[in-house]
């Protein structure tokens, strides 16, 4: 991407977060503007945004295949990574809501088994949600050595954390991690006799109406799938195909989706398809701070902005998306990458203009 066109770009964002508050005619002619001026050089994926539930936009830009030189569409398939934990929050909400589980009970009741004492006695659903049961994220720490096609069911991912030391008393402080998010996944196979993925399957991706949604896995043949490239850490190194860097999707990351589908999913929930407002309200409510903005349960609140930002982002090697969604003005925006994320370029640059312009960044 020439330079003159990111100073333009970054123009755009920082005169919109200036003046956010603007008729709805000239917003979405902003929007237009930067779409059109957008190209694969800057973001290489696939961008919906929506107004009160209807879609005014849909773009693809960039590569799925850098190999085959196979242009992303707009149905185009890409891995979400953690944006599968917002999915996982609201299967455990649907089992509060029908009296089978308790968020504040200690996991114990549900995991007997569970290796590490303090987790089994202490940690409670309710902080397994909000990352403040001191687990480590296995992502981080031992994920990347292991063999990819170990991975077949939930419970193959406890070995890389089941033993591991706490970060923290449970309900201390939070620490972002998926090892949480993969006993919430145990859980609700526990509660429910059904497997994780079969549970969320039935009761979200379908209810949602969410056809081009589903668990990864390394070893599957995908339709219509972009591949992801990574620069793993060093931009001084050409992309790199991230295949190496996934494996088959957890309850803490790694399904797939496209734009539409996440954007029915996050109609449904909001339109109370998937849990009732009470627990809609539960989810939403703001309960610890992260580390830019605030959490619920599987859900950021985001309260820098002049109006709130619900939502959640995934990140991986070669993997970038987010939900944006402003309960106020009624926007959703769903952003989905297959390369590395930077603040001048990719998905955060995009997510970055459309905060600004839709909600003003308080300065």
């Amino acid at each position: 991407m020439q330079a003159p066109k990111i100073l333009i770009i970054l123009i755009i964002i920082f005169s919109t977060s200036i003046n956010y508050s603007q008729s709805n005619s000239n917003v979405e002619e902003k929007i237009d503007s930067f779409l059109n001026d957008l190209s694969g050089e800057d973001f290489s994926g696939t961008i919906l945004v929506a107004k009160n539930d209807s879609v005014i936009q849909k773009r693809a830009y960039g590569l799925s295949s850098k190999e085959l030189k196979v242009k992303n569409e707009i149905d185009t398939k890409f891995n979400i990574a953690s944006i599968t934990k917002t999915f996982t929050a609201v299967a455990i909400l649907q089992l509060y809501e029908e009296g089978k589980i308790d968020l504040n009970t200690p996991i114990g009741k549900y995991l007997k088994d569970y290796p590490n004492e303090k987790i089994r006695k202490s940690a409670t659903i309710s902080q397994l949600l909000t990352h403040t049961a001191g687990l480590p994220n296995f992502y981080v720490t031992n994920f990347l050595d292991k063999c990819k096609f170990d991975f077949k069911e939930v419970k193959d991912f406890l070995p890389l954390f089941e033993n591991e030391p706490l970060l923290a008393e449970p309900g201390e402080e939070y620490n972002y991690d998926a090892a949480g998010y993969v006993l919430l996944g145990l859980i609700i196979e526990e509660v429910t006799g059904s497997s994780y993925y079969d549970y969320v399957k039935e009761n979200i991706f379908q209810e949602a109406k969410m056809s081009n949604t589903a668990a990864f896995n390394v070893d599957a043949t995908i339709e219509n799938k972009a591949n992801g490239y990574t620069f793993a850490g060093d931009t001084t190194k050409p992309l790199k195909n991230n295949i190496f860097y996934l494996s088959k999707a957890s309850p803490g990351g790694f399904h797939y989706s496209t734009v539409e589908d996440l954007f029915n999913f996050n109609k449904a929930l909001f339109n109370n398809k998937l849990i009732n407002q009470k627990t809609l309200d539960l989810m939403i409510e703001p309960r610890v701070k992260g580390y830019n903005t605030h959490l619920g349960y599987g859900i950021d609140v985001d309260k820098r902005y002049n109006e709130i930002i619900l939502g959640h982002s995934g990140g991986w090697y070669g993997i970038s998306g987010e939900i944006i969604y402003l309960p106020k003005s009624d926007y959703t925006i769903t952003i989905l990458s297959n390369v590395d994320s930077n603040m001048d370029s990719g998905k955060a640059m995009v997510s970055d203009f459309f905060k600004s312009l839709l909600a003003g960044k308080i300065e």
